[in-house]
């Protein structure tokens, strides 16, 4: 029987090698004539050690990491196949202490098994929700998720059962469900992961989600700066329609589904919702007035979910354990995991799952190892670029929607990008304005113009230009941009300006300009 070498095809390991890797390894088994199969699976997420090799033996896998190219003779020499000693070796996977850590439902096959091997996929749990919902009336299926208190993972933590309920109970012939995939956060990689090492699980939550909603068609919203992802999940279709699970006649239900991926420019306002319907429309990406609402008059002006790539991810395991199970993990309104996306500067960065409720100090101290420069930790940005900067004083808040509002914060979508003592948090607000100048639709005053007065402040007060007054007619911007914007986009920009300048007041009050004032 052959033996699998699992090396990552996950962009983040492509990067870091790991195509050189497996062509190096394909040479080097052939010319020694050894029997065995290389597996290119996803990344169980752990970067830094990137690209870790896993070997399947008779005791379970054993991994070697981070392993280059100019390592695989001296790996094969060792015993490679049967998991021998070597320098690089990790041991078993699963006891790493990154990866014992977490809870992984939404992530639980992503780097185990084959992503586009739909035998991998049942053999590991598959298609059991699916298989459960089909026997299932929309009603029910609304009411389980519903009852397990999924809440958006996108950014805005809505619940999606309501969600669903809308859509469902909405008039109209034709629905449509819309997979956002159009992460753009800095610091995420999520969406990503799922996509390129287990894809058919964003497919089968949609599936699921038509038949809660009785909808025929589904869209996936990809980046195009994810030319991977996109060629895995138009793969991992074909595949799911070869087999039935797409198609007129879904697992040989009365119900029809079909799913099209499109491709968008790369736009970050795109990941709001309505400015994503009018890109999949063929429009430019602009923010659409709200009401109507898209569960309402969505795609084409018919009714129409638009979930995140995790939001989706996660009804499987929800309709395969039940509602019960996944609301028993969490805290408070926020129920079940998130997959918290560790960045920046950082000792261990990458995709850490558990339930609601860690602190966010044990997850840059403890699970990321603090700063890989060995400096203090100054900064913490959650939530990406529109996210709030949380100081040391903060860290004993919990992974918690609303435990992080609570403190001007967003859990968004669960990005976390660490800064050490040399940041320089004015310049880190003015580079707020200036990412909210570039990216605006140009729809609101608010947000067109409020974001590049914006800079033109924080440049003022980097200057020494009167600053105090500047710092309070900064405060007076974010405060229109905050109420006035039509979307997030401008809305959430006063997160980090505000908290840079809360938190940091000194930073805003340079060397030169207290001098001045001397």
């Amino acid at each position: 029987m052959s033996v699998k070498i699992y090396i990552p095809g996950d962009s983040g390991a492509v990067a870091l090698g790991a195509d050189r890797l497996a062509m190096r390894m394909a040479e080097a088994l052939k010319a020694r004539d050894l029997d065995a199969e290389i597996v290119r699976n996803g990344s169980r997420g752990l970067y830094w050690l990137e690209p870790m090799v896993e070997v399947e033996t008779d005791k379970g896998r054993v991994a070697y990491g981070p392993v280059k190219a100019s390592d695989v003779d001296s790996l094969i020499e060792a015993g490679l196949l049967e998991g021998g000693d070597h320098p690089l070796s990790l041991g078993a996977p699963e006891e790493l202490p990154f990866l014992k850590r977490q809870t992984r439902l939404t992530f639980a096959r992503c780097g185990i098994t084959d992503p586009l091997s739909l035998k991998d996929y049942r053999d590991h749990g598959g298609l059991t929700g699916l298989t459960t919902a089909v026997a299932m009336a929309p009603e029910a299926i609304v009411a389980q998720v519903t009852e397990s208190g999924l809440r958006g993972r996108g950014g805005a933590g809505f619940p999606t059962g309501i969600k669903w309920k809308t859509v469902l109970e909405a008039e109209g012939e034709q629905k449509y469900i819309v997979c956002n995939a159009d992460e753009g956060d800095s610091g995420t990689f999520a969406d990503r992961m799922i996509m390129e090492g287990d894809p058919f699980v964003l497919i089968e939550g949609m599936v699921i989600a038509s038949i809660a909603t009785r909808a025929t068609k589904g869209y996936v919203y990809l980046r195009s700066e994810y030319p991977h992802a996109i060629s895995m999940m138009n793969r991992a279709v074909e595949i799911a329609r070869e087999a039935g699970i797409l198609g007129k006649a879904v697992l040989g239900s009365n119900h029809a589904f079909d799913i099209e991926i499109r491709v968008g420019a790369g736009a970050y306002v795109c990941g709001e919702e309505t400015a994503l319907l009018e890109s999949l429309e063929g429009r430019r990406g602009v923010v659409r007035a709200k009401p109507p609402l898209p569960a309402h008059k969505g795609f084409l002006g018919r009714p129409t979910v638009v979930n995140n790539v995790i939001s989706l991810a996660s009804v499987p395991v929800i309709m395969d354990k039940g509602a019960d199970f996944y609301r028993d993990f969490g805290m408070g309104r926020s129920r079940g995991t998130i997959p918290v996306q560790i960045a920046g500067n950082v000792k261990h960065g990458g995709l850490f799952e558990a339930a609601f409720g860690m602190t966010l100090g044990e997850l840059v101290d403890d699970i990321a190892g603090g700063t890989a420069t060995g400096r203090p930790v100054k900064a913490v940005q959650v939530g990406g670029p529109l996210g709030a900067y949380f100081p040391r004083e903060l860290f004993d808040t919990p992974f918690d929607y609303e435990a992080f509002a609570g403190k001007d914060g967003l859990i968004g979508h669960a990005g976390i990008v660490v800064f050490d003592d040399t940041a320089d948090m004015l310049k880190q607000a003015r580079f707020a304005f200036e990412f909210c100048a570039v990216e605006s639709c140009g729809k609101c005053t608010p947000c067109r113009i409020g974001s590049t007065r914006g800079v033109e402040v924080a440049d003022k007060i980097r200057a020494g230009i009167e600053p105090e007054s500047q710092i309070t007619l900064m405060t007076d911007l974010c405060n229109t941009m905050k109420f006035g914007s039509l979307c997030a986009l401008g809305g959430f920009t006063p997160y980090p300006v505000m908290s840079a300048l809360t938190h940091f007041p000194d930073d805003f009050r340079p060397a030169q300009i207290s001098q001045a004032a001397e």
